[in-house]
């Protein structure tokens, strides 16, 4: 690829790797990627994009790009390893979909054993939809959203929309990959920094309560609030995570005109472009998208097939307990089980041990007991995404905040509370004024002049960046 970078592998002391997102491929972190290699020059680091899960592979399922990139990085340190390398640490950040790709390649090579022999430094998300994409808002406009946006987007779609039932568990994989249990949070856990990239505006794919794990949202009516960036900056943008935003003491009365007032407003008319170019488009737009959806539906199904058979990679190294907890419950009630049956089959003079339960219902069973295990992980399985009125009337009794809680799903709600428990991430608002959709300008995933506040962020990153 003609934007690799040289880099010399025998001196890689530090794997730091990059994770695109949804239709992504690794040219999308292209700035991400020379801004670290740059600030950090001479450091040890040696920077890697897997290319396993790029374009239409990452309608194939979280899990599934996640075992790609696993099995991508581990060949990379053994590449690393045999060029003479002295590697001993190892940093990851993800991008948009990328972000929860990495969350699960996290909990793989945590469960593998890499981070006994790498140290865990740096994790870091990009404008990733931690709590999925399913819009709390309600009406029918949302309602459809999140049922189209669901059925397009393959299994991807349905993870990122929390409508599906991971592994037969009963429970969303994003639920699962929050459970404190979890080898996804025992992963995470250990790295030295962990921190979010979150877009206050105009994030049109991830909204900035699902990227910031946020229960409320400030920057609903950005007339309303003050913010406070973080100091030395390129632009204004990095806000400080411990104090964002406040509420203003009083709105400047702006005099409107008789057009602004009964006619059309100035933010309005500065959208009409946008909105005239949609109308326009849409028609033809629509049954093109839903075309493209069914077409990569059915090939996502046969490559997954394929995944699931073993054709590409073993999956034995990957398909293992995922909540630990659970795992050494059922491990101890097999041993006391054992035990009694060898203890009756001695007196019997029959001595043999029973055959574990298949994997299948090693993982079914698991799941059903963890709330057993560890009352904390406040993981509710639920059937319908919708929140009930006794979870919204508690979480708004239990908001400090001088905004209102969102109507989220109690699974949701769950993920906030475990995360901020049992990771612990560094939130920071990205405040991108001078786009219409920001979700592309927060890592400049071209090189444009209206994606400059976007290098504000990824210097950021590079200069808090622990090596």
């Amino acid at each position: 690829m003609a934007n690799e970078l040289v880099q010399d592998a025998a001196k890689a002391q530090h794997l730091v790797v990059l994770v695109h997102g949804l239709w992504g491929n690794p040219v999308h972190l292209k700035h991400l990627r020379d801004t670290l290699a740059i600030q950090r020059e001479g450091e040890g680091l040696y920077l890697f994009c897997p290319k396993a899960n790029s374009d239409a592979f990452t309608y194939d399922g979280i899990e599934v790009g996640a075992e790609r990139i696993t099995h991508e990085i581990e060949r990379k340190i053994d590449e690393l390893r045999a060029a003479g390398s002295k590697l001993s640490k190892i940093s990851i950040a993800g991008y948009s979909l990328g972000g929860l790709v990495a969350r699960y390649t996290v909990g793989l090579l945590y469960k593998n054993g890499v981070f006994d022999t790498l140290q865990p430094m740096n994790f870091t998300t990009f404008a990733s939809p931690h709590l999925g994409v399913r819009t709390p808002r309600l009406g029918y406009r949302a309602q459809t959203w999140n049922f189209l946006g669901s059925r397009t987007l393959s299994t991807s779609g349905q993870q990122m929309f929390l409508v599906d039932d991971f592994r037969g568990t009963g429970r969303p994989l994003l639920a699962v990959l929050a459970d404190p249990s979890s080898i996804f949070v025992r992963g995470l856990s250990q790295f030295k920094r962990k921190s979010v990239y979150a877009n206050s505006l105009n994030d049109r794919s991830v909204p900035y309560y699902t990227s910031a794990m946020s229960r409320t949202d400030p920057f609903v009516d950005v007339d309303a609030i003050e913010v406070h960036p973080l100091p030395d900056q390129e632009a204004p943008v990095v806000l400080d995570p411990e104090n964002p935003v406040t509420p203003r003491t009083h709105k400047e009365d702006k005099q409107l005109s008789f057009q602004e007032r009964y006619i059309v407003s100035a933010r309005t008319r500065q959208s009409l472009p946008f909105y005239a170019v949609l109308c326009t488009v849409l028609p033809l737009a629509v049954p093109l998208f839903l075309i493209n959806a069914g077409y990569q539906t059915y090939k996502s199904a046969q490559r997954v097939r394929l995944h699931e058979a073993g054709g590409v990679i073993d999956l034995k190294r990957y398909r293992i307990p995922l909540l630990e907890e659970a795992q050494a419950m059922q491990d101890r009630v097999m041993e006391r089980f054992a035990a009694e049956r060898t203890h009756l089959n001695e007196e019997s003079g029959k001595g043999y041990l029973p055959t574990p339960p298949p994997e299948s219902a090693a993982s079914s069973s698991s799941s059903s007991s963890v709330s057993d295990a560890d009352e904390s992980s406040k993981l509710i399985p639920s059937s319908s995404p919708s929140v009930s009125t006794a979870t919204q009337r508690k979480q708004q009794e239990n908001n400090t905040s001088p905004w209102p809680t969102l109507a989220l799903t109690e699974d949701q709600f769950a993920m906030i509370d475990n995360l901020d428990k049992y990771v612990g991430f560094i939130k920071y608002p990205v405040h991108i004024l001078k786009v219409q959709h920001t979700h592309a300008a927060i890592v400049v995933r071209m090189a444009k002049d209206s994606f400059k506040e976007g290098h504000a962020v990824s210097a950021h990153w590079a200069k808090c960046f622990e090596v």
